[in-house]
């Protein structure tokens, strides 16, 4: 896997300075692009968007707090450095608190410098292997446009394969979101007659006198309006599949007709005695507790059983957390190409944040966050400020940290951070590189999180 060499940007209006810092730090795999003016070097910054800018503090027309400012507002991901010769506790302190990664004192101690690069030039590698191989990961883990590494997706997977080229009659359920119209396509596509019609019909989108006549077409004169005999969406899905979304929301004349069409395999236009025989596997899907409704009476059993000789549940979003770096870079790539930006992701305490966040509205929701995001983000990186108002702000849509968002009792600062980090350590298969990027946090941070729970301090 080749990698492109690593940009660094060094502002900084002292020449000899500059011409110092760039010789020091040349080596191969890292291009270095020194600027004295700091107006020219942050357009430099948003044109190259390198992983690393080395800024001095103090320089004529912008201050290098100034240009951190812009730097961090245009594109947070990267590492930037302050230098100065007039180094105090204070300023320290703010300009880390700004954004910068560190801050070094004049005259540079070249081999701290040095080995301060390496290890951020390290990290921008692994982000840049990262990024790729979630790519890889996406294409490796999709099926039949359908993504996911979770157990329970993996599962769906097994049983759609095995179940398609054999099912007459399918139900899929799961929460508003989850991706069931994709496992109907996926169903259809892989049956014996996944070449003939698919027909998708919406029962709650039509009206309910009108819908005996769209699922079973009219003759002319059947009722008032019926100017013309019209075909019914049994008989254009004829020798293939009708998917019947929301079929709880279907009345109970209807499921009546319904259940003779799935038994008998003929249907009966409205208006007419003829019989007419057809050739239709049905699926249907749901969000509603069909047997619960079996049980107030409002959805028919025999109908049910009909229909649920197959039943394929669908896992909300936060039964399968494994699966969103895989979704978040999948919705990214979508997005960034059909807005063509060149967004390379999120940032680590944007990621952190959709991380942890319980997803009520499941994957439609996070398309619809990211998409939003895509839209109207123009740096290299999705950032905070860059997610709809109730994520930026932090308000009661899952962005809080606290019992209520992780489902938490009341415990120490020191516990909670151990939970987390293992959480997110799970999620990422155990890779502690990523984890500590997702986090925010260094390795040997991460380490010490760790530690504290092999300690025996706190449990699961």
């Amino acid at each position: 896997m080749s990698l492109s060499p690593v940009t660094l940007v060094v502002i900084d209006d002292d020449l000899q300075s500059l011409a110092l810092v760039t010789a020091a730090l040349e080596q191969d795999g890292l291009e270095i692009v020194p600027e004295q003016d700091p107006v020219r070097g942050v357009e430099l910054v948003r044109q190259l968007r390198p992983a690393i800018v080395l800024v001095d503090l103090v320089m004529p027309g912008m201050s290098g707090m100034e240009v951190l400012a812009h730097i961090v507002e245009s594109d947070p991901s990267i590492d930037v450095i302050l230098m100065t010769s007039h180094y105090s506790t204070e300023t320290a302190v703010q300009a880390i608190q700004q954004g910068a990664c560190d801050y070094f004192d004049k005259p540079i101690n070249v081999e701290r410098l040095q080995a301060r690069i390496d290890l951020l030039i390290s990290e921008a590698r692994h982000r840049t292997r990262a990024r790729m191989l979630d790519r890889e990961m996406v294409g490796e883990f999709r099926f039949e446009r359908i993504i996911g590494r979770s157990p329970l997706m993996l599962d769906v997977f097994a049983r759609i394969r095995r179940v398609a080229p054999h099912f007459r009659t399918a139900l899929i359920t799961g929460s508003s979101g989850t991706g069931k119209e994709l496992v109907a396509k996926a169903l259809y596509k892989l049956s014996p007659v996944g070449t003939g019609p698919l027909v998708v019909y919406n029962c709650a989108a039509i009206a309910e006198n009108l819908m005996e006549s769209e699922l079973f077409g009219h003759v002319r004169g059947a009722f008032t309006g019926a100017s013309s005999d019209k075909t019914g969406l049994f008989e254009h899905a004829n020798n293939g599949v009708l998917f019947l979304d929301e079929i709880g929301e279907l009345s109970m004349a209807a499921q009546a007709k319904l259940l003779r069409v799935v038994q008998e395999q003929e249907v009966q236009r409205v208006g007419s005695p003829a019989v007419r025989r057809i050739n239709v596997r049905i699926i249907a899907a749901t969000n509603r507790d069909l047997r619960g409704a079996i049980r107030t009476k409002e959805f028919r059993g025999d109908l049910f059983f009909r229909l649920s000789m197959v039943e394929i549940r669908l896992p909300a979003l936060a039964e399968r957390r494994e699966d969103l770096p895989l979704l978040m870079r999948h919705f990214v790539d979508v997005f960034a190409q059909q807005y063509d930006k060149a967004i390379e992701g999120l940032t680590r305490r944007a990621e952190a944040l959709l991380t942890r966040y319980s997803w009520p509205g499941n994957i439609r929701e996070l398309e619809n966050v990211l998409g939003y995001a895509c839209m109207v983000c123009d740096s290299a990186r999705i950032d905070i400020h860059d997610l709809p108002d109730s994520f930026s702000a932090g308000g009661s849509t899952g962005s809080q940290v606290g019992e209520e968002s992780f489902g938490w009792p009341a415990v120490s600062m020191d516990e909670i951070g151990w939970r987390h980090a293992r959480r997110v350590l799970e999620m990422s298969g155990d890779d502690k590189v990523r984890t500590a990027e997702i986090l925010g946090v260094s390795r040997a941070t991460l380490y010490r999180l760790l530690a504290a729970g092999a300690d025996g301090a706190v449990s699961i």
